[in-house]
């Protein structure tokens, strides 16, 4: 009897990780499906999922549409010196709040995490009021320097820090290693893990990115691909088969990157560290 209930448990357990992988896949399906379809499918009711005949003329008008090229390189210059900036103020930070003591440290931290509760649409107004007066609007310094730090990525690794024995640290002040050559020398190869799960994110968050990109930028020579999206709304209406087939374009290389790096990124995320 118990046998048979652990096996109908794990037929349950299938069945709700087949019913929500589902979920999850179809609309990038029914994206993939509707990038080969003609303009009169799309919207056709009943609506039907598989294309009479595929056309692969879609991903070239939507190449001829934006300049894919460019958009393309902004995205991955944007994210990848956002990525590097973050990288640095999170090690730096998260070194600063698990080693080096300072007043009100504890109280500062707590503030930082409160920060996470604001939601980001509130600061785009002010940020963008700052950057104006900077003469920033419409270059890369608008898309880059806003986003090099993250409360989240700090609290993350902070928690790994912690969790490397202190006598690590005693030990290298014994041997007279500084602070800067046991963060970069023993804290940073021990935390890697976490550290490339940290980059990871941010690069995934960065590409992804609309509205910021969407706002500080006038022209075409400064959009990333999200923004291109809009490009397929005109007052005749929207693409919707060529806006799929941009979309294709612009999630392929992001999914082939986090297809690669996916254990990384939970390793790095419910690692604890070392213990002791």
């Amino acid at each position: 009897m118990k046998k048979t209930k652990e096996k109908v448990g794990i037929i349950l357990s299938y069945i709700i990780l087949i019913i929500g992988a589902i979920s999850v896949m179809f609309p990038f399906i029914w994206m993939i499906l509707t990038s080969l379809k003609q303009g009169n499918e799309v919207m056709v009711m009943p609506p039907k999922l598989f294309p009479k005949e595929i056309q692969w003329q879609n991903f070239k008008d939507a190449l001829d549409t934006v300049p894919y090229t460019k958009y393309l390189f902004n995205s991955i210059f944007v994210a990848t010196c956002v990525t590097i900036g973050e990288l640095i103020t999170t090690i730096l930070a998260a070194y600063a709040f698990s080693y080096i003591p300072f007043k009100f440290k504890q109280v500062l931290f707590i503030l930082l995490i409160a920060t996470m509760m604001v939601p980001s649409e509130i600061l785009m107004i002010p940020n963008y009021v700052t950057l104006s007066s900077l003469g920033w609007i419409n270059t890369y310094k608008s898309l880059i320097i806003p986003w090099c730090t993250s409360v989240f990525s700090i609290f993350l690794l902070k928690q790994q820090f912690d969790n490397v024995p202190k006598s690590y640290y005693k030990t290298a002040k014994v041997d007279g290693c500084n602070g800067f050559k046991f963060l970069w020398r023993v804290l940073v190869p021990i935390s890697k893990t976490t550290i490339f799960s940290v980059a990871i994110l941010k690069f995934i968050s960065c590409w992804n990115s609309y509205m910021w990109p969407l706002i500080v930028t006038n022209t075409e020579e400064m959009r990333t691909l999200p923004v291109g999206l809009a490009a397929f709304s005109t007052e005749a209406g929207v693409h919707y088969n060529t806006l799929m087939a941009f979309s294709v374009l612009m999630v392929t290389p992001i999914i082939i990157l986090y297809i690669y790096t996916q254990k990384y990124i939970l390793n790095g995320v419910t690692k604890s560290g070392l213990k002791g």
